[in-house]
């Protein structure tokens, strides 16, 4: 997409805030498996965002977004940082979510671009996520992310049946020469 435009929230202002929250909405409306069940509802989703802006301001995670030329959010991710001591390399990409109508334009490999690249800017050269949705397997699959394995019925999608879901891990550091945490 031409008109795509990313960048990494440091805070959630209140436009911002309003477009993620219709975003969450959206995905789980459309039957995403991302943590939550129906009937979905924009206070499920405030709740949800209050705690990314919490979590941004103690500075455990970066948070990215694609936006529109009319700056509707229409992708986002995130990298959570590990807090164990032994794990100061880590990170987890997080509620990588994409508007259902912008599906298959770019806005995914975009916005995981973006995450991975906070995540080196931040040390983070190993990431973890998990996926229920073939969709995502392949966009990770194509962003070189190393499938991991499958744990059956590891979640309930939003209607509440049983879903699997895929693991995946990405060495950002292999790409850099390194093998340093």
């Amino acid at each position: 997409m031409s008109d795509l435009t990313i960048r990494r929230l440091e805070g959630l202002d209140e436009q911002s805030f309003a477009c993620l929250v219709d975003l969450l909405v959206d995905c789980v409306e459309g039957g995403a498996s991302v943590n939550f069940l129906w009937p979905m509802n924009r206070a499920k989703a405030e709740t949800f965002w209050r705690v990314v802006a919490a979590g941004l301001a103690r500075g455990d995670r970066a948070l990215v977004i694609a936006q529109d030329a009319d700056g509707t959010i229409l992708g986002t991710a995130q990298a959570v940082w590990a807090h164990q001591e032994n794990s100061p390399h880590r990170a987890e990409v997080a509620k990588m979510l994409v508007r259902r109508r912008a599906r298959g334009r770019g806005v995914g490999a975009a916005v995981l671009a973006a995450v991975e690249q906070a995540a080196l800017d931040a040390g983070r050269t190993l990431l973890l996520l998990d996926t229920a949705s073939a969709e995502a397997e392949r966009l990770y699959e194509r962003g070189g992310w190393q499938r991991v394995g499958t744990v059956p019925k590891y979640a309930l999608t939003p209607d509440g049946a049983f879903c699997s879901t895929v693991y995946f891990y990405k060495d950002l550091a292999a790409g850099q020469g390194t093998d340093a945490p």
